[in-house]
């Protein structure tokens, strides 16, 4: 056997034989006892692996790969980040996310038992069972979780193969509600209605005018506006977690760190409101007329703080979900039920694209995959003229065709 194939090592490092293209089997000691597993990956994350492995007995972490339960795996999983396909961790909020779903929904049927002898048919039973009491989405969720905890199991020899591919039916996530896109002349009269709750009125309109997402509107700092320029940078969002509180994040692809164009009307505001803080920071009354461009604004600063009365923190973010229910609150109060923030996006969106805005300009703009802009704009919700605007083109197309 050449050294393509085996590596020796001294007596208790283990050793690693190569099984096929980056698949390797591991063999080490402990406590008298001699371990395999099959290991997935290149040849340095063998060796890293087994290290780690040789590692874990001599500070007496080490368990025995077939004795290690669903739970237990669960536990390694997440505290290593739940890494994914790409061997990549997910952020805080989404790795909280899974620990709730798996603690939630896996643990209680399958967590005591032993991970290599996990069956596809217990796991198609639990499946039927949260069928029958959950969301066709949060089931999807569960699995599409639960999926990528296993996964990583496979990769890393935890066992041979990933009892998912064997499942009878994977769950169907059902049909996503896409939001309701408004015409021009209701956004007009939502955005409009704000206008008698001072915190809420410049928010609302800054997003109908650029269609980005809640918790990218609650992080935007006075820096990131450029009135010369007419532009809003998109550089971060706020991020609530259990482990950290709230914090700022990067945006979650390269798609979202972008720059918007404003218009006028968007830029005049922005401009008032900045003024307004300006006057709160230098304790300068409303109807004084003083020169404020010499009043410096703290460099984290925020657009949309929490309060904006005398003495308050302009660097203290507001509470995304208070936020959105005090939204909620007033669209229904203006006649609009069931309209959430985030379709504000979505309304941008669809009136971008019915304007003839060339697809990749718009995703641009909210920093969207195009294919994904264009699926969710094909089944958003519209008003029925939507349709019969549809239809009087057809009317008009048919006559020109058939000389009526």
């Amino acid at each position: 056997m050449n050294d393509q194939t085996r590596s020796k090592r001294p007596f208790g490092e283990g050793g690693i034989d190569q099984r096929g293209a980056n698949v390797f089997r591991l063999r080490w000691r402990a406590n008298g006892k001699r371990f395999t597993k099959v290991f997935h990956g290149t040849k340095a994350a063998a060796r890293k692996e087994i290290r780690a492995l040789i590692t874990s007995v001599d500070t007496g972490e080490h368990v025995d790969p077939s004795k290690i339960t669903v739970t237990q795996w669960i536990d390694q999983w997440i505290a290593a980040g739940a890494p994914g396909r790409k061997k990549v961790k997910v952020g805080q909020r989404t790795l909280e996310r899974y620990e709730e779903l798996l603690r939630v929904h896996i643990k209680p049927k399958l967590g005591t038992k032993q991970l290599q002898k996990l069956r596809a048919a217990e796991i198609d039973q639990l499946y039927t069972e949260l069928e029958a009491k959950l969301a066709p989405m949060t089931v999807n969720h569960v699995h599409r979780c639960f999926n990528s905890c296993l996964s990583t199991a496979e990769r890393k020899g935890m066992i041979a193969n990933n009892p998912m591919t064997r499942i009878e039916q994977l769950p169907s996530a059902g049909e996503s509600d896409h939001g309701l896109a408004l015409d021009e002349p209701d956004l007009k009269t939502l955005v409009s209605g704000f206008k008698s709750s001072p915190t809420m009125y410049v928010p609302v309109a800054v997003d109908a005018a650029t269609g980005v997402r809640r918790n990218e509107l609650l992080a935007f700092r006075w820096l990131d506006f450029d009135d010369q320029k007419k532009t809003l940078r998109v550089e971060r969002a706020l991020e609530i977690t259990k482990k950290f509180g709230t914090r700022y994040k990067p945006p979650k692809t390269w798609r979202g760190a972008r720059t918007i164009a404003l218009d006028d009307a968007t830029v005049a505001l922005l401009v008032a409101e900045r003024l307004s803080h300006q006057r709160l920071v230098a304790a300068v009354p409303d109807g004084v007329d003083v020169d404020l461009s010499l009043v410096r604004l703290p460099d984290d600063a925020l657009i949309f703080p929490t309060f904006t009365g005398r003495g308050a923190d302009l660097t203290k973010p507001r509470d995304p979900s208070a936020f959105s229910k005090q939204f909620r609150r007033t669209a229904d109060a203006l006649g609009f039920e069931g309209f959430e923030f985030h379709h504000l996006r979505g309304t941008h969106a669809t009136l971008l694209l019915d304007r003839g805005v060339p697809v990749h300009t718009v995703a641009e703009r909210l920093g969207d995959d195009p294919a994904v802009l264009l699926r969710n704009y094909a089944k958003r919700k519209r008003k029925q003229t939507a349709d019969t605007s549809v239809a009087s083109i057809i009317n008009s197309l048919s006559a020109g065709i058939f000389g009526l």
